[in-house]
């Protein structure tokens, strides 16, 4: 997470969305560069709300909300190439092994096993019964759109790396997972719909 006091924007760090190298080029223009522990860097609205948003507002300053998220089929994928890294073989967390469909079937399931517990964007970016909610929410797809709204809202030239980058993989699905998938997990497909 990436807080713009002067500017009055926060940069939520969803997982899997490119946050990595956003905050590798943008943490030294922050006034608070949030990079652990894993559950406040990446925190969601509700988490924001409730530990954030107090401290901001007690200081005097309402900010906005950025949050960047990924074509849902897409971000699964990440998350399944990220997964089969050595530092994770033999472990539950670990897809080595799998392929994408059978990843995608676990995920798509209530309960989802350890490899394929890997949250919900929707539920990432929900809204909060307060009022809070993500003010600007890109598309990972429309960089050039984030880019551009960054550097003119922080007032500055952008140069972003790659960082933090999976290995290639088969990512292709059956009709039958694909639908499955598109089904229980709507909400994910509503939201990236509705993003800029």
């Amino acid at each position: 997470m990436l807080v713009f006091w002067k500017a009055r924007l926060v940069m939520l760090a969803v997982p899997k969305t490119g946050t990595s190298a956003y905050a590798r080029a943008l943490a030294p223009l922050a006034s608070m560069a949030v990079s652990d522990p894993p559950e406040l860097k990446h925190a969601p609205v509700y988490r924001y709300n409730r530990f954030f948003r107090p401290m901001f507002e007690k200081i005097g300053g309402e900010m906005e909300l950025l949050a960047v998220i990924r074509e849902p089929v897409d971000w699964l994928g990440s998350w399944y190439r990220y997964r089969q890294r050595d530092f994770l073989n033999g472990k539950p967390t670990s897809t080595r092994g799998l392929s994408f469909d059978k990843f995608c079937d676990a995920y798509a399931r209530g309960d989802r096993p350890p490899f394929a517990n890997v949250g919900s964007q929707a539920k990432f970016v929900e809204p909060r019964p307060n009022g809070v909610s993500v003010n600007h929410l890109f598309r990972y797809e429309n960089q050039a759109g984030l880019l551009a709204f960054l550097e003119e809202r922080l007032g500055t030239n952008i140069d972003l790396p790659r960082d933090n980058v999976s290995p290639r993989r088969d990512l292709s699905l059956s009709p039958e997972i694909d639908a499955k998938l598109r089904r229980k997990c709507a909400a994910d497909f509503e939201t990236w719909e509705s993003a800029t």
